[in-house]
């Protein structure tokens, strides 16, 4: 077996999936993506049931959301909105790295009902590590329909 092709060959999986970048560690680089996940590019889906109960008028649509590439400075505090709309009101739940958020010591969520048929909700982190830095998800779901935003985090650090 020729070693030097297969190690070529993984070099070159690591670089496709990376998307290119050949930086190592965190950095100050912006993501060039800002298309969410989820949705098919056309806004249909393929059978009628998936595109009834997404595209329901009642269903969970999230209308404010943070933006999705979020650079934060170690010790600050770290802020996103997600307001969403629906009959009935949706539920807004928090995810970092796929995995439920609870209110803790330096994580508190803030919720607002805003008229019927709208909810506000406030994740804050405060102070900020190095462990915040990853993916959040802000899901606002009723009986109707889901929504998802995603805000991507990195950390930087602030000599004064």
């Amino acid at each position: 077996m020729n070693y030097n092709w297969v190690g070529a060959t993984v070099l070159i999986l690591i670089v496709i999936i990376s998307g290119g970048d050949a930086r190592r560690g965190r950095g100050k680089g912006r993501t060039k993506s800002r298309v969410q996940i989820g949705m098919p590019i056309n806004g249909k889906y393929r059978d009628p049931e998936s595109d009834q109960y997404y595209n329901n008028n009642d269903g969970a649509k999230i209308i404010v959301a943070s933006h999705f590439d979020f650079e934060f400075v170690l010790g600050h505090k770290i802020v996103f909105l997600c307001t969403a709309k629906g009959k009935p009101r949706p539920q807004i739940t928090w995810y970092k790295d796929g995995v439920e958020l609870y209110a803790h010591a330096f994580l508190h969520v803030h919720e607002w009902e805003l008229g019927k048929d709208r909810m506000k909700s406030k994740l804050e982190i405060d102070p900020a590590t190095q462990m915040d830095a990853g993916v959040y998800e802000c899901f606002a779901d009723n009986k109707f329909s889901i929504d998802r935003r995603t805000f991507k985090t990195d950390f930087s650090i602030a000599f004064d």
